[in-house]
Order: structure tokens, then sequence, then C-alpha cells
């Protein structure tokens, strides 16, 4: 865990950042989550309309395609459709009532849209990016005894600090912090398995999936280790008591397993209201299954394509997943005594995410920065380029890992590059164009970083305006 300093050391720095987060909505599905909060809170209903009107009438994501889905296309209960989960509202609730208050004291309209309540989300949204850094670095110093560095290598290096500063209101910034939760809560308890440690993953586990859906598919790792500590706990024939480090009966096993899975669909029951008061039964609407195929047919294109994929965006997502690959194979040199079967367990969660994001046939992305979806693997990102960093073999010469060194700055200036031209509308959002963007990276903006970051400070306005296209 972090010491005190360093956790005041990090605070303080995080609360120095915050003039540097956007407040302000830009696009149809920051729209989208934040009508959830902003409906049942004053409306107390599932009846999007007046929100959706409310930000198209202020040029929020005016494209004709926007006006057919949030005017014309109709769920299958007849109702306005809205494809966000409910987990990110349900965080951002606690700060959207901070706003509530500064709204009264400062006479700003209390009407739930006004710049009060949008502060607040913006900022929620930061400091659960912030949680996520905290948690991510708990998470790699548990299992390779390192990972402050590297967390803050990741944040700068990979598209979570665009959804942290530049457009918080997406889901990304909380998803980081459900998912790095759920790791952590899983780390806690995966050396007994109590009944009340069982029940903290399962909650942790239903806000997760609140928060993005596809973030269910990291349970496979915790599920997994499950398994295999249950295959090594299991009774041998011995007629002894069972004690808590020794046999567990097959009961056991089971009322573990049953209060795990009962609490998560407890604690998953505000979604499951919101599907069906929104959708008319207990799950998505079909408008988002006609979306997926199970096959995953883009698995490959989501990683490397070259104009939309994961590696392609992020290069230093690559170098951290060469990172676990380094802690599955050599797992001794860490911390944890089994940190070779972590690193394989983080390799499989990482998998799940490929699977299901290339399974979706809007799997590009394209509009938005990035591959965004693959926010949610940020603390095991953190935890690779900890294992990376620290878990060197003895033959690898000093010059070695200086070129690794030059490599991840490289990586990460190639990340704050992309994230300027697409603020700044020098590049097409709807996809990478390899040649143009490095030479905007690599030649043009060293040149124009300060004004462009003066320009931040002065005239957000004028950044990540969302054109029709």
């Amino acid at each position: 865990m972090l010491t005190r300093r360093e956790l005041l050391i990090l605070t303080l720095g995080f609360m120095l950042t915050l003039p540097a987060v956007t407040t302000r909505i830009y696009a149809s599905d920051e729209m989208q989550y934040f009508s959830w909060l902003r409906s049942v809170t004053f409306d107390h209903d599932v009846s999007f309309e007046n929100e959706y009107r409310y930000f198209w009438d202020r040029g929020v994501s005016h494209t004709p395609d926007s006006y057919t889905t949030f005017f014309e296309l109709k769920n299958e209960a007849g109702r306005t459709i809205n494809f966000a989960p409910v987990g990110s509202a349900m965080l951002w609730a606690p700060f959207y009532a901070v706003g509530h208050v500064a709204a009264v004291v400062t006479g700003a309209p209390r009407d739930g849209f006004s710049p009060p309540y949008i502060k607040a989300v913006a900022y929620g949204s930061a400091t659960y990016a912030f949680l996520a850094v905290l948690l991510s670095i708990a998470i790699a110093r548990r299992i390779v005894g390192h990972g402050r560095d590297t967390a803050l290598l990741i944040l700068i290096g990979t598209p979570l600090i665009f959804y942290t500063y530049v457009a918080p209101v997406y889901s990304h910034a909380c998803a980081a912090f459900a998912v790095a939760l759920f790791l952590w809560t899983w780390l806690r308890i995966r050396d007994t398995w109590t009944v009340r440690g069982v029940i903290a993953l399962g909650a942790a586990g239903a806000l997760m999936a609140m928060v993005r859906e596809q973030d269910v598919f990291f349970v496979a790792g915790p599920a997994l280790d499950f398994i295999r500590w249950a295959l090594a706990h299991r009774p041998t024939g011995s007629a002894s008591r069972p004690r808590l480090d020794g046999p567990v009966g097959p009961m056991g096993l089971v009322t573990r397993a049953l209060v795990g899975g009962v609490t998560f669909l407890v604690c998953y029951l505000p979604q499951l209201i919101a599907y069906k008061s929104l959708n008319g039964h207990f799950g998505p609407t079909y408008l988002a299954w006609r979306k997926m195929f199970w096959t995953s047919p883009h698995k490959w294109d989501v990683l490397i394509n070259p104009h939309h994929g994961f590696f392609i965006w992020t290069p230093l997502a690559l170098v951290a997943i060469a990172g676990l690959v380094l802690l599955a194979l050599r797992g001794a040199r860490f911390r944890a005594h089994d940190a070779a079967w972590l690193g394989t367990l983080a390799l499989v969660m990482v998998a799940t995410q490929i699977y299901i994001s290339g399974a979706v046939e809007s799997w590009t992305v394209a509009g938005s920065f990035g591959q965004r979806r693959f926010v949610s693997l940020t603390p095991l990102l953190v935890l690779g380029l900890a294992a990376l960093w620290h878990g060197w073999p003895d033959t690898v010469t000093r010059r070695a890992r200086g070129i690794v060194s030059v490599l991840v700055i490289v990586c990460i200036w190639w990340n704050l590059g992309l994230m300027a031209q697409f603020g700044d509308s020098r590049m097409d959002r709807q996809q990478l164009m390899l040649k143009d963007n490095a030479w905007q990276t690599f030649v043009v903006l060293p040149h124009d970083a300060p004004s462009l970051v003066w320009r931040y400070f002065t005239d957000r306005a004028s950044f990540y305006r969302v054109h029709p296209h």
C-alpha cells in the first residue's frame, strides 16, 4: 500500500491538476450517462426526451445519426433509447448532490443541468480516475513490489488521461476505478476466500458490471483463481475438523460460491430495475444485442488495425502487456509467492477484453479518442509495466534498459500528440492516418506545444468541438 507521505503528495498533485478538468458535455455517450442521473433525480422517470432536447439545443452531438437515434428511434418498450448502464450515474450521485448545494448557494438554476451540476460530475469522474491510479499502485505493489511511477506513466501514456481531463463525463474513468476496486478486493481476499470476503468481491463485481457491461468479463480471473484454491483445499479423506488454512468441505466451497453469486445479483438489482423500466425486460435493448457477433470476428483488428488498433493508438499498452508475459514466465522474481499464476490470470483477463471488444460491430469506436473500451485495463497495464520495469533478467544490459526507457517516452509522447491533434481538429477523428499523425506528433507539435497548453487553459471551448461528419 501507499505510505502516508506518498498519498499526501499524490493527492496534492491531483488537486493541482483539477483546473485541467474540462467541465462540459460534448458527445452523445456523455449525454446518455448523465441523463440517467438527471432524469431519475429530477423527473423520477426513465423518459429522456427532455434531457436529449436540452443538450441538442445546445449543440451537443449535432449529427443526422444522433438526431435519428435520440429522437426517432424507439426501443422494444416504445421508449426513447439509452444505451448507457447506470453505474456511472450511481458513482456520480454524491458529487451531483454537492453540485445541487452549489447551485443553491450560488443562485444558479436548480434544474440539474446548470454548470454546478456538470462541474460536479466532471470532477467526480476525475476523482474516480485518481482513485483508480491509487488502487492500481496498490495492486502492482502487492504482486511485484512496485507501481507508483509506472501508474503515473500509464495515466499519461494511455487514453485514461483524455477521459480524466478532456472528456470526463464518459464512463471510462469510473470504469477504471470499478475494475481496480474489484481486482484489489480480489487480491485482498484470495488467500482465504472467507464469506465476508466473497460478499465484498460480489458487490465490487456488480458495481463493475453496472459501470460498463463488458467489464463483467474480468470475473474470469478471480473465478479461475477460486477454482484453483478450492482444488487445493478440498478434503483428502481426513475426518479431522478443517482449519481456516486447511481443507474446506464441499459445502463450504459451494457456500462461498453461492454467497458471491447471490451478492452480485442483489447488488446488480439497480441495473436490472433500470433495464425493466426502460426496455420492458431485464436486459439491454435488442438494439444493442444486434450489434454483437459472438465469434469475435474483429479480435485482431481491434489490436493491430493500422487505423483503429489498440496497439497503434496506444503502443504503451503493448509494452505493458509484454510485462504481463514476463510476470507469467518469471514470477519467482517478484514479491507475491504465486506471481506467475497471477500474471497468467492477468493475461486471461486481457484476453477476455480483446474478445468482447472484437465482438462488437462498432469495434472501431470511430470518432472517439483511442480504443476507449480498453481503458478498463488500466490496473493490469500498471501491473504489467511495473513487472517489466522491475523484473529485468540479470543478463539485460544497461544499454538495453535505456532503449526500453526511450521507447516508453516515445509511446507517451505519441499519446499526448494524438490528444493534441484530436482536440485541435488536426487529424481525422474517424481513423488514424499514421504518416500524417506521426508528422504532427514528432515534427509539428514540439514547436506548437506551449501555445496549445496556454490555449487549453485560457480558451478551453476551442478544443474538442464535435462536428458533423
